[in-house]
């Protein structure tokens, strides 16, 4: 009886022709065990085994199902375990994104906490105040008087420093869905993270932030899917738009989208897909111009004018770089001629000094605007190639390895970190109490109206020496993008365009990663040299860190790829069997 007890609880191995009931739990129990002694539970036991191998080390979680319902052993994960251990795996694959993000947050944290309320410019009083109305474009004051509704200048600095890091965020996984080797992804966000005159433009009540984040918007919806869908070329224009309303050189960010379209054509309809790619092409330039025909709108009902802005003039550059000795000029625009001494200063204090021979001359208004044009035509008709050797030659300066100031361009002091708060004398300024002054001029010329800067914007001036240290110390010790890694990403981006533009044989991952290039390569290119060809300033060449490091390691996956698929000299196909 012992025995019969024995053989029906331990029973043998049937052959699969026995009896169903008997021979199926024998296989169950023998499957429960992998590898271990059986466990006497009560109820209906039935396995799940995993199926997928662990790697070295790690011991996969081996459940029974007991009347439908997981069993796990003793010191087994569960299932939310199992995805917290996955989710751990693959931040220590992406540890340095983790490490550099860190660092960009504690740098943000310090750099919040060493100035109060914020860092302001001259130019900050256009939106707080409506200053120099029409001067630029006001897009800017949409996020800035949405946070002041809820808090201070200290929570827009905020919202700027956590637009930084998402910035950061976005190019990340958007390089990482390209095919970019992380390594490369994580070179690529290292500027816009720990570049010092982005950290100081973050902690700055200027649009230039808000500008890049919507730059880096428009262009990761763009290139998220190989193939953009009609809704994100809509949504990218219209971002893009908006873009233009907060900085006016955003105009030109719709060309590498317009190019990228016409590039890139929908797979399919094979007899209509230029015809396509041209439409895709115009529905983005229809959406980049809503915004933009909106604010200007609002903007003619409020001033009259139906422009973005009042428009940048050449004439400050032309006077800089002019050969009065030989430029061939009417009397009366004659006096618009510096002396040499005059054009060693930069363009911005040819348009803003007082004793600039461009405000020194006796006419006003219209009259000063028409000399303007005809000292412009000269100096564009008879020495083009001084105005764009001017141009070029300051265009290098981004490539230099020391940041250095020079006479000849806007002060670079005006985009470091100081240790006590900055001013910009007549506009803006500081009391022994901390009172900030704020110098208010609604045209040009006219007269400054001060006041003590609104207290509902965060009251009085303080800074944190040692901390404000500590960010100038970094700033200018290394603490930004070095100039010789920029043309680097320049040179590596300019071939991934090449590659878009003219080579046929790529692949499919070489094709995707080369146009995402030529975006972010083109866009770098238009910002950069648009600016350049009014003033040169370190503030507008903050747009390289959202532009150039993407274009540059997309543009070396895209060459590194190529050069894979190229078949080596004197191979020969595989031989037939």
């Amino acid at each position: 009886m012992a025995a019969g007890q024995r053989n029906e609880r331990c029973p043998r191995a049937t052959s699969p022709d026995a009896e169903g009931g008997r021979s199926r739990r024998p296989r169950l129990l023998s499957a429960a065990r992998p590898g271990r002694a059986s466990v006497s539970v009560s109820g209906v036991i039935a396995p799940e085994l995993p199926q997928r191998s662990a790697p070295d080390g790690e011991r996969l979680p081996h459940r029974l199902k007991i009347i439908g319902r997981p069993f796990l052993w003793r010191g087994q994960p569960d299932g939310a375990a199992e995805g917290r251990r996955e989710r751990s795996w693959r931040l220590r694959n992406h540890w340095l994104f983790v490490l550099l993000l860190a660092a960009g947050t504690v740098l943000r944290v310090i750099t919040q906490m060493a100035y109060h309320p914020a860092i302001l410019y001259v130019d900050s009083l256009k939106y707080l105040y409506d200053a120099w109305l029409g001067s630029d474009p006001l897009g800017y004051k949409v996020l800035l008087n949405s946070v002041l509704f809820v808090g201070d200048l200290g929570t827009v600095v905020a919202v700027q420093h956590l637009l930084g890091l998402a910035m950061a965020v976005a190019l990340y996984v958007l390089l990482m869905r390209q095919g970019v080797n992380r390594w490369l992804a994580a070179l690529a966000i290292a500027p816009v993270l720990l570049d010092g005159y982005q950290l100081q433009a973050e902690e700055m009540i200027m649009p230039d932030v808000f500008f890049e984040a919507l730059a880096v918007l428009a262009l990761v919806i763009l290139l998220w899917k190989p193939v953009a869908s009609w809704r994100a070329v809509v949504a990218s224009g219209l971002i893009l738009g908006v873009g233009a309303t907060v900085h006016e050189f955003g105009l030109v960010l719709i060309v590498p989208v317009v190019l990228y379209l016409l590039i890139n054509k929908e797979p399919g309809f094979q007899n209509v897909r230029w015809s396509r790619a041209i439409l895709r092409g115009g529905a983005a330039c229809a959406a980049f111009a809503v915004p933009i025909f909106l604010y200007c709108s609002a903007l003619d009902v409020a001033t009259g004018h139906f422009w973005l802005s009042a428009g940048r003039k050449l004439t400050p550059r032309l006077a800089q770089v002019a050969d009065c000795s030989t430029l061939r000029l009417p009397p009366a625009a004659r006096p618009l001629c510096p002396t040499p001494a005059d054009q060693r200063e930069s363009s911005d204090w040819f348009q803003h000094d007082p004793h600039s021979p461009l405000l020194t001359i006796p006419e006003t208004g219209a009259a000063r605007l028409q000399l303007y044009r005809v000292f412009d035509k000269a100096v564009e008709h008879q020495q083009p190639v001084r105005v764009v050797a001017a141009i070029l030659g300051d265009a290098m300066r981004l490539y230099q390895v020391d940041r250095v100031n020079s006479l000849s361009i806007t002060p670079i002091s005006r985009w470091q970190f100081q240790t006590t708060y900055p001013t910009v004398l007549p506009n803006l300024y500081v009391r022994p109490n901390g009172d900030i002054i704020v110098g208010l001029q609604y045209r040009l010329p006219g007269p400054i109206d001060y006041q003590v800067l609104t207290p509902a914007y965060g009251g009085k001036a303080q800074v944190d020496g040692s901390l404000a240290g500590f960010l100038r110390g970094y700033q200018l010790r290394g603490g930004y993008t070095p100039g010789p890694l920029l043309l680097i990403f320049t040179v590596t981006g300019l071939l991934g365009s090449l590659l878009a533009l003219v080579y046929r044989r790529n692949s499919e991952r070489g094709r995707k990663l080369a146009l995402g290039c030529l975006v972010f390569f083109v866009g770098a290119v238009g910002l950069l040299l648009i600016s350049d060809v009014y003033v040169f300033s370190w503030r507008y060449q903050i747009q390289a860190l959202t532009t150039l490091p993407p274009a540059g390691v997309l543009g070396a996956s895209a060459a590194l790829e190529a050069f894979r698929r190229r078949k080596p000299a004197g191979a020969t196909g595989p031989a037939s069997p």
